[in-house]
């Protein structure tokens, strides 16, 4: 079966997801977390295959990291399935009404996109995850995962797919892409606007932009993750440095760690030195401006010069951009210049400044004496995400189930003309 026949079969089967009762919906994404937790040996045996070939390719330890699966990571796999499955049914929702001047009912209601194609690298757990969001809000998915990933994609959606056939739906209501070897081979998938309705791409700088630039397809982006702390004098120290040190370390390869540590000049002689000794010791290599560079050599505390233009990029690595600053309203610029809209935060405890912050930053998510590590659908509440959006249109942020929906107006009369 060719790409268009696939896609047109999948476009019949929004008819039949769109109509699904909610509990049948439920029923089965419960259903599939059983049959991940009852297939955890043939998941590992198909990721292992991939781990093995990643080696050969000589994938980054980033990329390696995104890929392996264990049976902590499956087990987590069935629970965010559980957890959506539970989520009231973002469809069919009145999410306005009114009568206008004529007389006319009109209700604004909740409905599915459609098709919804996502194109992803790596980590295997998105093939379950987004999945389960389509599923759940009525949507059919084309899931086009990286080439590295394959094995382990396939055999979470054979899973899928024999739970499907169990429910009597069409196979088709989720679909895994066979691996493609070069990005252009992408361009038909992002060509077919008949069968399509969105495009969500993340992964890379290099995948975002090339579908932006070729899909003739709305696209939601889910870009890099350039993410900033911004280190004000007037905040907790020993507590900032736990929240830096999570924010870098816990675990660098994801898009919401932080990537650059902006400090006050105010305190930085003070600061600076104990937040790079804590990041030292958890590994971490530090880059920075000249002046950041200049204070930790006093303490023999190693830190690479490096260019301004370092600063725009997403490292998913144990590495760590340091800039002095000095004042709010250069850590503003600085952020503005340099950041990606993903999630940015500012450490202090003065709450004017924090306010300012939070008003003035234009990301998709912007803390306060938090670590951008929260920027994640299951610590906002939904259970999964389909990605973390840094677009401006319909989604921001963690896209949960709702996300996945727009909706129509139904308009009732009696006999109304204009």
């Amino acid at each position: 079966m060719n790409l268009s026949q696939t896609l047109y079969k999948a476009k019949i089967a929004t008819n039949i997801l769109a109509k699904l009762p909610h509990q049948q919906r439920q029923q089965f994404l419960r259903d599939c977390a059983l049959g991940l937790e009852a297939n955890i040996q043939s998941l590992l045996e198909a990721n292992l295959k991939d781990l093995n070939n990643a080696q050969a390719m000589n994938l980054n330890n980033a990329m390696i990291e995104r890929l392996s699966l264990d049976e902590t990571k499956i087990r987590n796999m069935a629970q965010s399935l559980r957890k959506v499955a539970d989520f009231q049914d973002p469809l069919h929702r009145i999410l306005s009404g009114f009568s206008n001047a004529k007389g006319l009912d009109i209700q604004k209601v909740s409905i599915p996109l459609g098709v919804i194609a996502i194109i992803y690298e790596s980590r295997p757990n998105v093939t379950s995850d987004t999945a389960g969001l389509c599923f759940k809000s009525g949507n059919v998915c084309i899931l086009k995962g990286g080439k590295e990933a394959q094995n382990s994609n396939e055999s979470i959606i054979q899973i899928f797919h024999k739970i499907l056939s169990q429910h009597h739906l069409p196979l088709e209501s989720i679909t895994l892409l066979p691996s493609m070897q070069k990005r252009e081979d992408l361009k038909e998938l992002l060509y077919a606007k008949d069968f399509i309705d969105l495009i969500i791409p993340r992964g890379g700088e290099g995948l975002i932009r090339f579908v932006s630039e070729h899909s003739k397809i709305p696209v939601i982006k889910h870009d890099k993750g350039v993410c900033h702390i911004y280190a004000h004098h007037s905040c907790k120290i020993e507590e900032s440095i736990a929240i830096i040190l999570n924010a870098k370390t816990s675990r660098p390869s994801t898009c919401n760690a932080c990537e650059t540590l902006l400090i006050d000049k105010a305190f930085a002689k003070d600061f600076l030195p104990k937040v790079a000794l804590a990041l030292r010791d958890r590994g971490t290599l530090l880059k920075g401006c000249e002046e950041s560079c200049n204070i930790l050599k006093h303490h023999t505390i190693e830190c690479e010069l490096v260019p301004a233009e370092a600063y725009h990029r997403e490292y998913n690595d144990n590495i760590l951009n340091l800039k002095i600053v000095q004042s709010f309203q250069e850590a503003l610029l600085h952020i503005q210049t340099y950041g990606s809209g993903h999630s940015d935060a500012i450490l202090c405890e003065d709450y004017s400044l924090a306010e300012e912050f939070l008003n003035q930053i234009d990301s998709a998510c912007v803390y306060v004496n938090a670590s951008t590590r929260f920027s994640d659908g299951e610590e906002f509440g939904y259970g999964a995400e389909v990605g973390i959006s840094t677009a401006r249109i319909h989604a921001r942020g963690p896209m949960g189930v709702e996300s996945l929906t727009t909706y129509k107006y139904k308009i009732r009369g009696n006999g109304q003309v204009r």
